[in-house]
């Protein structure tokens, strides 16, 4: 087995890891980037909406919040300097009764402590001027609201890491790691097996983090959080084009945040992501899920066709909440948190993820820093 010291390990390839790893290049001589699939992204990354979320929902002083806010800044400047495709669509929170007017407004209230001050609330007639198929009494637009092309925002980040000497390595799962004085030894798999001492180890490994931090020998197991597998399952429209050019979000209600309509790059429709709590990994789309989305989105698109919605795709946030418990913001730990030198474990790295991406890079820098 050969055997390999690098100064930085990152562990996960999706974007948060791949992020960090762009910043983590410019500050290491060696940094290194493993991911257990064959390719980047393969999970969670590659498994969302797109959307280039706002900011508008978080929690005002979370990490949520200020990641969102701040990555969103930066993930339009990254994309706009190297080409990458994206649509700034915008979004429509649209209320549907008059007891969702107040939604709204708490809505507007909320991202304005977050820092977003361009939303705007507009009439009926207002609406109907934008999307004259949309049934609603009032909405709220958010200009900065956008989709991209998750991949090629991935393989763009990829490039920035690489142009700064950043090794990345495919098909190469942990199988165990070891925590000592001088370092953290990791036994890697795959078709190239290797021993690879680290100083500083980044897990940044999604859907896979608290089990990979289970394996790490000397870890006080105390301080890993619990996960959950929470699917969401998307269904595309079939048959007809939607009649719409932004986002169609639903005010929020007790029940969550209602079925969404998202439209990729090249304007097809998509209805999602539901919510389907879950014990092992498992991506299959159930069809039968959809029947509940025709009274739902009929709310605010009446005329959508009857069996037009078929199953898309689904994909996987990892939680520290159970099901009924109250949303978590991000965590992430550091020294100070769990007592090991040169860790840094990203848990619960979920929606807006995409979106934050960028700011979790830089926030990893500046925890090494101190």
């Amino acid at each position: 087995m050969d055997k390999y010291e690098v100064d930085c390990l990152v562990l996960g390839g999706g974007v948060a890891g791949l992020a960090s790893a762009k910043f983590l290049a410019q500050e290491f001589n060696q940094t290194y980037l493993i991911e257990r699939n064959n390719f980047l992204g393969m999970e969670t990354s590659s498994r969302n909406s797109e959307v280039i979320h706002a900011g508008i929902y978080y929690e005002p002083g979370s990490l949520k919040a200020k990641f969102c806010v701040e990555g969103k800044i930066k993930m339009y400047r990254f994309m706009e300097e190297r080409g990458i495709p994206f649509k700034k669509l915008g979004k429509l929170i649209v209320a549907t009764s008059e007891d969702q007017i107040s939604a709204l407004n708490q809505i507007k209230q909320r991202a304005e402590q977050n820092g977003v001050m361009d939303l705007e609330l507009l009439s009926h007639n207002e609406v109907i001027a934008r999307e004259p198929d949309l049934r609603c009494i009032t909405a709220l637009w958010s200009p900065s609201t956008g989709v991209a092309d998750s991949h090629s925002f991935m393989l763009g980040l990829q490039g920035d890491a690489e142009s700064n000497r950043a090794m990345l390595a495919f098909f190469a799962p942990v199988e165990s790691a070891e925590l000592q004085d001088y370092g953290i030894y990791l036994n890697v798999g795959g078709n190239d097996p290797m021993q690879l001492k680290a100083k500083t180890v980044i897990n940044a490994a999604g859907l896979h983090t608290q089990k990979l931090t289970h394996e790490f020998k000397g870890f006080p197991k105390e301080k890993i959080p619990v996960w959950h597998y929470c699917k969401g399952n998307y269904y595309s429209l079939s048959g007809c084009k939607a009649p719409f050019t932004s986002l169609i979000y639903p005010a929020p209600e007790e029940a969550g945040l209602g079925v969404q309509l998202t439209l990729d790059l090249a304007g097809q429709a998509r209805f999602g992501p539901d919510v389907e709590w879950i014990d092992e990994i498992n991506y299959d789309v159930d069809p039968k899920r959809s029947d509940s989305f025709y009274a739902a989105v009929r709310k605010y698109w009446p005329d959508l066709p009857d069996n037009s919605l078929q199953p898309g795709y689904s994909g996987i946030r990892p939680k520290i909440q159970a099901p009924g418990e109250p949303a978590t913001d991000y965590v992430i730990h550091g020294p100070r948190d769990h007592g090991i030198d040169g860790l840094i474990n990203l848990y619960a790295i979920e929606s807006p993820g995409m979106t934050s991406s960028l700011a979790i890079g830089d926030y990893i820098v500046e925890m090494l820093h101190g």
